[in-house]
């Protein structure tokens, strides 16, 4: 057994791509290791601004011999099938064996493969790794064809055993490999060679080189906070911006400057947005006041003034960079306080869809709607169609065509400044949620209601229009507005009919058909099986979302006892004997049956079992007590099979029979009125 420690030192890689690009690189090597022959006990990788690494460790030191028998055509079979069998296995008509069965002689091909060193099989699979590497985007430079996502300058690759460390000599496009790196741009620049992974990472931390981006990261953090707490203060959280930095030095290095009190004003949103867009810095924040007044850089080099230099060129920057955005917000309030008119105008110029009309169409549409949702959500009409108004005429202002992400926040910034009350400011922020299935989903009535009528609004439109989503497709992102809905009445337990917002069209049962189909992955991830909301979705009433769930998963928790999936047989077995005797008889028996005719104990017990389970049924039905209903329905499972166990069903008297078929129907239509079991699985 043996290590391998391969590292690919370049020019800087960027941030976004390393942590996908170290995992290729482990996948690409390792499968290649295996698919050659080769075990191995465990490999993990590493990515740093500059380099690659990958640490393998007990990889065999050879593959194993392999002995391989094909059977070929039989002797005498026409040429062709001859050659096409010799160009599969690589061999000559004197190398094939000759073996008789019971339909004759047939040929047969022994192939012998011996076993190749391990330098050997790593050598030839790092060469295909780097010369196929999946960057997202390559570059060539020189005279080479290597295509590499920046320069790749050297190439360490080291085999280490019992005996030391061994190079695994290749070349690629003239880069040699070898045992050596270097550190730090910077700080440790000098070339240095290395004898196993433990000796490579202390030497490159010595050379001022963290290996692990998660070492980095937890760097960073910690002293951003140190720092930030030192001064009563504390750093505003987010985890992609620090993967990033991490992603972008090799020995961070932290610095703390100040926000120009000009500045300070600004909403905090604005403040953040801009310097981590533009800057990559951390906010810090007034745990007091909420205000952002700091900001975190992070370096990548230890100076001898302390990194008073580089705070001071990031500050000038800074100073532009929040110029713009005090310029933009300061433009933006006039404009709000002055009544929003110029961006409401301008919407009108906006084309939405050339079919569906400009965003000021659009709006006209979604305001009217939310008016008629308000009473349903417990929102005040005239509020809804005001917040509706103005919900999207932050999208002509200033700071969010500079920082689009800030659609909304800013909206609702502006709409305070315009002196509109705060529920219909909010719904200008948070008409837009859920944006995802991860993104918290309005609560405030106003809100509600907008971001309802928005939703609707696109999804009928682009129905109208004949704008579905098929396959993947999806340009529109009707998929996820579907699923806000449903998560806007479920969460909020609205009980909203979709057809009144549908309206009597041809399209409409297709969009409810979308609807359940959304519904369906939605409820899937809460362990809801499929066939028990499609016998929910069978029954009245399936465009009540909050009803129709509430159905479900009374439905499920029954079929999750004894007697509820008991229940399931007897009832599938009811119905199949019923079937198949109207389809032989050509009639229905659905008349009514009647005790006076049962001969049975356990048939007698069924009818008395069927009066009460029907007296209980239909008012928890009424009541929407979907659990009472089931469990009343559940109740029926033993005089069902008992009914089963003890009563022929076909019996020679035809009136006995037909008796029996009608109380049949009468187990299927109590159990229907619940939900239509047929289409329960098993």
């Amino acid at each position: 057994m043996s290590d391998l420690l391969i590292e690919l030192f370049s020019e800087e890689i960027p941030a976004r791509m390393q942590a996908q690009a170290a995992s290729d690189l482990k996948k690409l090597l390792t499968n290649g290791l295996v698919e050659a022959g080769l075990t191995y006990a465990s490999a993990a990788a590493f990515a740093t601004p500059r380099r690659l690494t990958l640490s393998v460790e007990d990889l065999t030191t050879e593959s194993r011999a392999v002995r391989e028998e094909r059977k070929g055509p039989k002797v005498g079979a026409p040429e062709k099938a001859l050659e096409g069998f010799l160009r599969s296995t690589g061999l000559t008509v004197d190398q094939l064996e000759q073996r008789d069965d019971k339909k004759g002689a047939f040929y047969v091909a022994v192939i012998e493969k011996p076993g190749r060193l391990a330098a050997d099989i790593v050598a030839e699979v790092m060469e295909q790794t780097i010369r196929n590497f999946p960057w997202p985007k390559s570059m060539r430079w020189g005279n080479g064809s290597l295509r590499w996502v920046r320069p790749l300058h050297s190439i360490l690759c080291i085999l280490v055993g019992d005996d030391g460390a061994e190079i695994v000599a290749f070349d690629v496009d003239g880069i040699t490999s070898g045992n050596t790196t270097r550190g730090h741009r910077f700080m440790g620049p000098d070339a240095f060679s290395v004898t196993s992974f433990d000796d490579y990472e202390a030497k490159l931390k010595r050379a001022r080189v963290m290996l692990r981006s998660d070492e980095r990261a937890d760097a960073i953090w910690q002293d951003a906070t140190s720092q930030a707490f030192a001064n009563g203060l504390e750093v505003v959280e987010d985890n992609g911006l620090l993967a990033e930095v991490a992603g972008l030095v090799e020995w961070p290095v932290v610095l703390m400057g100040r926000i120009d009190d000009e500045f300070l004003e600004l909403p905090p949103e604005v403040l953040q947005t801009s310097m981590k867009e533009h800057q990559k810095f951390f906010s810090v924040r007034n745990p007091k006041t909420g205000r952002i007044e700091r900001f975190v850089t992070v370096a990548n080099i230890v100076t001898a003034d302390d990194g008073a230099t580089i705070l001071n060129g990031n500050q000038r920057v800074l100073l532009a960079r929040l110029s713009d955005a005090k310029f933009f917000w300061d433009n933006d309030l006039r404009v709000a306080k002055a009544g929003m008119a110029p961006w409401l105008d301008g919407l009108a110029n906006v084309t939405f869809h050339n079919k569906l009309g400009s965003q000021r169409d659009r709006i006209d549409r979604i305001a009217a709607l939310a008016r008629e949702i308000a009473p349903a959500v417990g929102a005040d009409p005239d509020q809804a169609f005001e917040a509706a108004q103005i919900a999207k005429a932050d999208l002509r202002s200033e700071m969010v065509g500079e920082f689009p992400e800030l659609q909304g926040l800013m909206g609702r910034y502006y709409a305070l400044a315009a002196g509109r009350d705060a529920a219909v400011a909010a719904a200008s922020e948070e008409h837009w949620k859920p944006m995802g299935p991860s993104d918290a989903v309005p609560t405030a009535p106003v809100s509600v209601a907008v971001a309802l009528a928005d939703k609707l609004d696109t999804l009928t439109g682009f129905w109208a229009i004949d704008e579905k989503p098929t396959g993947s497709k999806d340009p529109f992102a009707l998929r996820r507005a579907a699923l806000g809905v449903i998560r806007l009445v479920l969460e909020n337990d609205l009980r909203l009919p979709l057809s009144n917002g549908f309206g009597a069209k041809d399209w409409s049962a297709h969009l409810l058909a979308f609807f359940h189909d959304r519904l369906k992955v939605y409820l899937k991830d809460q362990g809801v099986r499929h066939d028990v909301i499609d016998a929910c979705i069978a029954m009245p009433g399936n465009d009540d979302l909050t009803l129709l769930v509430k159905r479900a998963k009374a439905l499920q928790a029954t079929l999750e006892t004894d007697d509820g999936e008991n229940l399931i047989q007897g009832f599938k077995r009811a119905n199949n004997i019923l079937t198949q005797a109207e389809e032989k008889d050509g009639v229905e028996y659905s008349y009514g049956a009647e005790v006076k005719f049962a001969a049975d104990d356990a048939e007698k017990d069924l009818f008395a079992a069927l009066d009460t389970a029907e007296a209980m049924i239909a008012p928890a039905m009424a009541q929407e007590d979907f659990g009472a209903a089931m469990a009343a329905m559940a109740s029926l499972r033993a005089p069902i099979d008992r009914f089963f166990t003890d009563v022929q069903v076909n019996a020679e008297s035809q009136i006995l029979r037909r008796n029996r078929l009608n109380l049949l129907s009468r187990i299927r239509t109590i159990c229907i009125s619940v939900a239509d079991l047929t289409k329960i699985e098993g």
